[in-house]
């Protein structure tokens, strides 16, 4: 068997595109699910019901066929998207629809009586929300959206089905160069691994960070 240092160049190329990808929907997914996690809790029907119907859309159809359908099907309706721009949009609105019940959650916990004193202190809604319920809640959110963020890591294979050179595509490349499939896709789990526990360290410290400051104080 030959060594397998050859194998780790290409991989690292691949690495690169997904880490990219997966950096990309987590933003998409962060701002996606924030706003639907706001909207589907606003009193307002014309906003609450799209927030909603997003919610309910992205979690009840197939990440595959989403990303199928934003990349092959939208070109007939005018609007073409790259590869990697129709990958990193559709896995952030998928992973925000499910953020965005984890968002909604996590401001219903804040219990009812901190809004009651806030508007007994003159504040407004937002400021309300900005400086007493999202300090707050962030906390909640932050174990959940990890988990997310691990889950938005390993959907990232599925942009392979759209010619993206990811870590995935590089691997099926590879192995049909050279028949190393043990090699192969061996390295190609102890990558996906390390990615996915360095996300959970960093959101492990994150959390600590946060809580602290909420027990210090760190709401003002």
């Amino acid at each position: 068997m030959s060594a397998p240092f050859d194998l780790i160049p290409p991989l690292l190329g691949g690495l690169w595109v997904t880490l990219q990808i997966a950096v990309g929907a987590a933003l998409v997914a962060a701002g996606a699910a924030l706003l639907a996690g706001l909207g589907k809790l606003s009193p307002y029907r014309a906003i609450r019901w799209p927030a909603v119907a997003y919610i309910e859309v992205f979690r009840g159809t197939s990440a595959l066929v989403q990303l199928f359908w934003f990349y092959f099907v939208l070109p007939f309706f005018g609007l073409e998207l790259s590869a990697m721009t129709a990958g990193i949009l559709v896995l952030g609105l998928n992973t925000g629809a499910y953020g965005a019940e984890v968002v909604r959650g996590a401001i219903q916990a804040v219990p009812p009586g901190q809004c009651e004193a806030a508007a007994a202190l003159s504040l407004s809604p937002a400021q309300t929300m900005q400086r007493i319920v999202l300090p707050q809640a962030v906390v909640a959110m932050l174990p959940p959206a990890g988990n997310l963020m691990i889950e938005t890591l390993k959907n990232t294979a599925l942009v392979s089905l759209i010619t993206i050179t990811d870590l995935t595509f590089i691997a099926q490349i590879l192995r049909a160069d050279t028949l190393r499939t043990e090699e192969i896709f061996t390295m190609v789990l102890i990558m996906y691994f390390l990615v996915a526990l360095l996300i959970t360290v960093s959101m492990r410290l994150l959390e600590r960070k946060v809580s602290g400051g909420l027990d210090h104080g760190g709401i003002r």
